[in-house]
């Protein structure tokens, strides 16, 4: 079996399709070098293994949000370089110098906290200064960028190796989004220009910028959602050539489990808490062990889901539970426990995507791959670090 020992139920994930999309994108992109975004435990798909496949595959750096995420990179032994995408909490300034990441600052306490950090420990930290241009999340003001940027040149424990921001609506095609992003990038611009020097780096594109916008790639691009083979969003996949570039991109995450009980049941009976649902006709009912504690939301059972058993679809028989779902498999359909089941990825010449998940849902793709949860086991497959089932 390639799934845990105790519960017949893994994410399968498929490094050879990581790697073909970090090749295809770094390809799009160039010459402005890729930044892998392996953040959420690498959006759910395991942070070292997609770091070490994507650094292999062409990435010149990776992206975390969290300081822990970072270190538990440079625990698992891997050196390239590490962007810390928000500013660090103070009392955190000495573990981003101990374990050498480059860091995100927006506010002159970032630069304080991260100077006396690297005193303390006798080396120079690599900095990023991000400026926000409309997004409202984090970054300092435009009109305070520059007196940012100088504190931090002028701060000899600080090495200023970039200035970034980040794109609200990259993904969008609506004549309103697309103003938006070029108002977003000039007015990155004009904060660049107002630099006595050019730093060394800029960024601001992740995976939909870097798709569709060529000045927004700069010198990096950040790409996250892509790395994974999925669209930033459904807009994007009809616009222009990037729908068809997005097409070449290869999921990467499978979701899947094995039948643990069947039975058989009359029409009219009514699985699952609640018994919401008649039965159309006799017929079989599997049971599997997967549910929303593991990311399978109840809100599928309404959104008409779907999964593949023996290569043919069959809906849900009931509401998710916390632990098992229940799926309808026909008449006469010969399923027995120990059979696999496909909630997310390909079965025969079928296949079930996490963007259908995200349709039913109301939600997007990266919802989706972040919500599987932590104990759902993780099995890497392809290429020389992984292994096929």
């Amino acid at each position: 079996m390639v799934e845990g020992r105790t519960r017949p139920a893994w994410v399968e994930v498929d490094l050879d399709a990581l790697r073909h999309n970090v090749a295809l994108l770094a390809q799009r992109v160039a010459p402005a070098a890729l930044c892998a975004v392996v953040k959420a435990d690498a959006y759910g798909h395991g942070a070292v293994p997609v770091a070490r496949a994507a650094i292999g595959a062409g990435a010149a750096g990776l992206a975390v949000a969290l300081v822990d995420e970072g270190v538990e990179l440079r625990e698992a032994g891997i050196e390239a370089p590490v962007l810390l995408l928000s500013e660090p909490p103070a009392d955190a300034a000495d573990m981003v110098v101990r374990a050498g990441l480059a860091a995100t600052v927006t506010s002159r306490g970032g630069v304080d906290a991260l100077a006396h950090a690297a005193r303390r420990v006798g080396t120079r930290v690599r900095v990023h200064v991000k400026v926000d241009t409309g997004m409202h999340r984090i970054g300092v003001a435009p009109g305070a960028a520059a007196a940012l940027v100088a504190a931090v040149a002028d701060e000899p424990a600080l090495a200023l190796e970039a200035v970034w921001t980040h794109l609200a609506v990259a993904d969008g095609t609506a004549a309103d989004d697309r103003t938006f992003t070029v108002l977003q990038l000039e007015t990155f611009d004009k904060v660049v220009a107002g630099l006595p020097a050019r730093p060394q780096v800029l960024h601001a594109a992740n995976t939909a910028g870097a798709v569709a916008w060529t000045a927004a790639r700069y010198d990096m691009v950040r790409t996250g959602i892509g790395m994974y083979g999925l669209a930033p969003g459904p807009d994007l996949v009809a616009d222009g050539d990037s729908g068809p570039f997005l097409a070449r991109l290869r999921p990467v995450l499978s979701l899947r489990a094995r039948v643990s009980a069947v039975r058989e049941l009359d029409a009219a009976e009514r699985p699952s808490y609640g018994r919401r649902r008649p039965l159309p006709e006799r017929g079989v009912v599997a049971t599997v062990p997967l549910g929303y504690a593991d990311g399978v939301r109840r809100g599928l059972f309404d959104g008409g889901c779907e999964v593949l058993v023996g290569g043919r679809r069959c809906p849900l028989a009931g509401t998710i539970t916390m632990d098992q779902l229940m799926v309808d498999c026909g008449p006469d359909a010969a399923v027995a426990p120990g059979d696999e089941v496909t909630l997310i990825g390909r079965q025969g010449s079928d296949e079930v995507t996490a963007a259908q998940w995200a349709s039913m849902l109301g939600t997007i793709g990266y919802e989706v791959l972040c919500g599987i949860g932590p104990r759902v086991p993780r099995v890497v497959v392809g290429g020389p670090a992984g292994r096929k089932p």
